[in-house]
């Protein structure tokens, strides 16, 4: 799959990266006791962390106090000014510095901070679709330390939980409106996060493979149904809904596309809301009752 250079949220100001962080929803605990555990059960140290893709900070907050040291990577300059405002610090009581830089030059971006072979775990949270991934396996090569670790996870497909009143007639409108709305939107990276990153390149299976990853120690977890993969519940009101699927890199590209049509009733996202609100009250449920429970399709790995 051919390389395409994320621009969305690169271009982010800190007002858009303030937003997205207070709407997106951080990740489950098992989440990280999973990346943790597998971490150092594999010989891993907790020296140094490396957030890549950071965003605003969202996974630092859990991380970092794990860590004597930490530091967030992203593109976006407005999205690493937000993660700097949040004033983090790890497990020694340093703070969590967060610098602009690039998933595929990591020595030349961190090399005034941190030296090769001298990371001991890169993390990657619902990023790495927007990677070259062959540069990134070779970058992440030469930062980490002997024993060190790459955990990269993404929230696969969303789907209308089954219990949710009416949930194949919801999910049935859904996918329509996004293949009439959102196709020229979604790119190849969109794909990969609905395919659970399954096809995303490992370091075997480039050519030439980067040898300095061992195969054997490779851990791919599936959340299950029963299993929570964000924190809070699942049961989300329509506008919380609304927010979240806004934050969507297809959505933020529509809505560029159609500023006069943001907020209105022909919004990609409102006409889901309506749909939704058609089919629960089809399936029984009362007006200003409306709610969705999501079920997810995530991997880590």
């Amino acid at each position: 799959m051919s390389h395409r250079t994320e621009n969305t949220f690169r271009q982010f100001d800190q007002r858009k990266a303030n937003v997205y962080a207070k709407v997106r929803p951080d990740y489950h605990p098992s989440v990280y006791d999973t990346i943790i555990n597998q971490h150092t059960s594999t010989g891993g140290q907790l020296g140094t962390l490396i957030d890549v893709g950071c965003g605003p900070g969202l996974v630092m907050h859990t991380l970092a106090p794990h860590f004597n040291h930490a530091i967030g990577l992203d593109a976006s300059e407005g999205m690493i000014a937000a993660a700097r405002s949040a004033n983090l610090v790890t497990g020694s009581s340093e703070s969590v510095r967060f610098e602009v830089g690039t998933a595929e030059e990591l020595t030349r971006d961190v090399s005034h901070q941190v030296q090769e072979a001298s990371v001991d775990l890169i993390t990657v949270a619902n990023a790495a679709h927007w990677f070259d991934m062959p540069k990134f396996w070779e970058s992440a090569a030469r930062v980490l330390k002997p024993g060190g670790s790459v955990a990269m996870w993404t929230s696969g497909e969303i789907r209308v939980h089954p219990s949710v009143p009416n949930a194949a007639a919801i999910e049935a409108a859904m996918y329509r409106i996004e293949e009439d709305h959102l196709t020229p939107y979604r790119h190849a990276g969109n794909e990969l996060v609905r395919n659970g990153y399954v096809d995303l390149s490992l370091p075997w299976t480039l050519t030439p493979p980067v040898n300095e990853f061992d195969e054997s120690t490779f851990l791919r977890k599936i959340w299950n149904l029963k299993e929570e993969f964000f924190t809070g519940s699942r049961e989300l009101d329509l506008d919380t809904f609304e927010k979240i699927m806004g934050t969507g890199s297809a959505v933020v590209r529509w809505r560029e596309a159609h500023p006069h049509d943001v907020g209105t009733e022909r919004d990609v996202v409102k006409m889901q809301r309506r749909e939704i609100e058609r089919s629960l009250h089809e399936g029984g449920v009362n007006e200003g009752e409306e709610r969705v429970r999501g079920a997810y399709a995530p991997h880590a790995q």
